[in-house]
């Protein structure tokens, strides 16, 4: 229906907000708000102490530049990996496959980078406005 992608861009952005406040509630809590717990809490996991900076910086960072729509395919792509291997490294391993509560929420972000990653930040967003308009070709839009 034609009526829903004329609501595309505005549910990008607000894909984009979304994954954005989560992402840098979640870095900043580690850079930030509870450092120490942070580093305890991946050396517990069996990850060395300095991923605690890695996975801080690429959450704070990659959700400003979320929000932003910068970059996002690249950045969205980042995180969706970050995400994979919460799963794969923290989640699943915890209460196996079926445990469903213990892995939703990185599930969920997971599959919602992912989508950026394959649709890109939409028309309200930098990216929209520099790199994927740079081509001098007008973008069709995906028949649904």
């Amino acid at each position: 229906m034609r009526i829903f992608d004329l609501l595309r861009p505005l549910a990008l952005l607000s894909l984009r907000v979304a994954l954005g406040v989560i992402f840098f509630y979640s870095g900043y809590r580690k850079l930030f708000g509870a450092p120490a717990s942070a580093l305890a809490e991946f050396r517990h996991l069996g990850f060395p102490s300095y991923f605690v900076y890695i996975a801080g910086t690429l959450e704070l960072f990659g959700a400003i530049l979320l929000v932003l729509g910068l970059l996002t395919r690249w950045t969205a792509f980042l995180l969706a990996i970050e995400m994979v291997i919460v799963l794969a490294k923290v989640s699943i391993p915890q209460g196996g496959i079926y445990a469903v509560p213990n892995y939703q929420l990185p599930l969920a972000l997971c599959a919602a980078a992912f989508t950026l990653v394959g649709t890109g930040a939409g028309l309200l967003s930098v990216d929209a406005a520099t790199f994927e308009r740079s081509s001098g070709k007008p973008r069709k839009p995906a028949k649904s």
